[in-house]
């Protein structure tokens, strides 16, 4: 007889469990989560100091560098918190709130990286209508969409995970609360739930990869049309940063794709997922700050700023 008892905390088999590896892998990953916090706050307060960057791009870089830290942070302090002290114990809640808002911050960025591919079309294929295409009403209704859509998806995700029945197993062969690994467990029918998450997944990724493609489809068109080299550099240099960051998002999760349809195994879905939560939230910040001419002279500019105020606040005293 299938025993009924109600499961009330998940035990994750985690990254490792040499114990050899915890604690070179904790201060690894302790690194890439300062490097994470360091980048991304410093752009969000790099954004908001500076008035010359008070434009639409950075206005949606900011909620970028915000959705990295949101969902880097609802994975990797625990992570780390395993590593170190060697507990994969986790509580049924707080299983369904890191699953959450892993889910709300992940779906922010897919769509945030489709409302700033629009926003890179209009400023290399309409740069004279620029300033009445992205106001600020058509920019903030735009990130409002982002966010709708993130909690809306995770709540869907939620909803169709923890209303069924964990009764067996529970231990989550995964090293944190994602979908497919915590449906795995369930002694439910999951079929309608595997649909239901792979129906929601698949519209995401389609609707954001259309808007990518299609937009940058339009800029390619306007560039072959340009005739002088420097409105080509120009085109260049607007999208550069954008695209690194979509070929870093998409890119690794082809490759990860292809390679575990060769030889699947929980093995690559780790590495994969690692590379979600914990390494892009670090990488994005990064290619925005070295590729980018403007935030570095915001970063010039701001340093020059806090040296001066230190200087004056020396000299009173």
């Amino acid at each position: 007889m299938e025993n009924s008892t109600r499961v009330t905390e998940f035990i994750f088999v985690g990254i490792t469990d040499d114990p050899d590896l915890q604690i070179p892998l904790f201060f690894i990953f302790m690194l890439i989560y300062l490097i994470t916090l360091i980048g991304n706050m410093g752009m969000i307060v790099l954004i908001l100091v500076d008035s010359r960057l008070h434009t639409p791009m950075y206005f949606f870089l900011s909620n970028l560098s915000l959705a990295d830290l949101g969902y880097s942070t609802a994975v990797t302090p625990k992570v780390m918190a395993q590593l170190l002290t060697g507990s994969n114990v986790i509580s049924y809640n707080a299983c369904a709130a890191q699953l959450f808002f892993f889910a709300v911050f992940l779906t922010v960025e897919t769509f945030l990286l489709a409302v700033m591919a629009f926003d890179r079309y209009a400023a290399v294929c309409k740069p004279l209508h620029y300033a009445t295409i992205m106001t600020t009403g058509v920019c903030e209704c735009l990130i409002i969409g982002c966010y709708a859509f993130g909690f809306m998806d995770a709540s869907v995700h939620i909803w169709n995970i923890f209303s069924l029945s964990y009764c067996r197993s529970n231990v989550i062969n995964h090293f944190f609360c994602d979908g497919p690994p915590v449906l795995a467990l369930s002694c439910s029918d999951i079929h309608r739930s595997e649909w239901v998450l792979f129906i929601f997944v698949g519209i995401n990724v389609l609707i954001s990869n259309v808007v990518i493609v299609v937009s940058y489809l339009f800029i390619f068109v306007t560039v072959l049309r340009m005739h002088s080299s420097e409105g080509h550099r120009k085109a260049f240099s607007t999208c550069a940063s954008h695209l690194t960051a979509i070929s870093i998002f998409y890119g690794t999760g082809i490759f990860m794709y292809l390679e575990s349809n060769a030889s699947h195994s929980m093995g690559s879905d780790k590495l994969a997922s690692m590379f979600y939560a914990i390494v892009i939230p670090m990488l994005n910040p990064l290619v925005y700050s070295l590729r980018n001419k403007e935030v570095k002279s915001a970063f010039k500019r701001t340093v020059g700023k806090a040296k001066s105020s230190m200087g004056l606040i020396f000299i009173h005293v």
